[in-house]
């Protein structure tokens, strides 16, 4: 789990038994311990591919949860984009071919975001970076989240495959929905835009 100290992250966490999570900030693992998961303190913005195939290697799997938090373009460039990129790189190179992306709802070069706005560093990114992820020749799922909250999880959700605009979604739903994926291969291969919805989890992601 890359950007396991993250507000999703820490409630997925518990959801997957056994897990290493990966953050930068050593202040931070307290935190990520109590999830259960094994806190690795590493920073992904510095890290080569090789570094990072060393990190990655002998699990069984791939969460990329992890954001330069905007702000600073040249950072969410380098996280959003670049470590990114250097992950599923590395991934291949350590023969962990399944990989999951935490994107956003409508992500992708026609994003739409003008450049004058805030946000366009972060589009430019993630477009980048799920780019190269389904060119990759890992079992790759990109999930599209819609704008985050805080409420309690549902367990439901609506897919843009069932005709889902962008709206909002619980960060419990969007860990709940990581782990229900990684928990199904035939996810692989597939991008899933959604929001808080009707459809139990389990149903929605096996929608075509």
């Amino acid at each position: 789990m890359i950007g396991g100290h993250g507000k999703v992250a820490r409630l997925l966490l518990p959801l997957l038994g056994e897990a290493t999570a990966v953050f930068r900030n050593p202040d931070h693992q307290a935190d990520v311990a109590a999830t259960g998961a094994e806190p690795v303190v590493f920073d992904v913005e510095k890290a080569s591919v090789d570094e990072l195939a060393e990190l990655i290697g002998g699990h069984e799997a791939v969460v990329w949860s992890a954001g330069a938090g905007g702000g600073n373009p040249a950072r969410t460039y380098a996280v959003d984009r670049d470590a990114a990129i250097r992950s599923m790189d590395a991934a291949q190179r350590a023969g962990v071919r399944r990989y999951v992306m935490v994107s956003y709802f409508g992500a992708g070069p026609e994003h739409g975001v003008p450049p004058e706005n805030g946000f366009f560093p972060y589009a430019e990114a993630k477009a980048a970076a799920d780019a190269h992820l389904r060119a990759s020749e890992l079992d790759w799922t990109i999930l599209g989240p819609s704008a985050l909250t805080d409420e309690p999880g549902t367990g439901r959700i609506e897919t843009a495959a069932q005709g889902a605009t962008s709206g909002s979604v619980s960060r419990a739903d969007v860990a709940a929905v990581v782990a229900a994926v990684l928990g199904e291969p035939g996810t692989a291969g597939r991008t899933i835009n959604f929001n808080n919805g009707a459809t139990p989890i389990a149903e929605a992601i096996k929608l075509p």
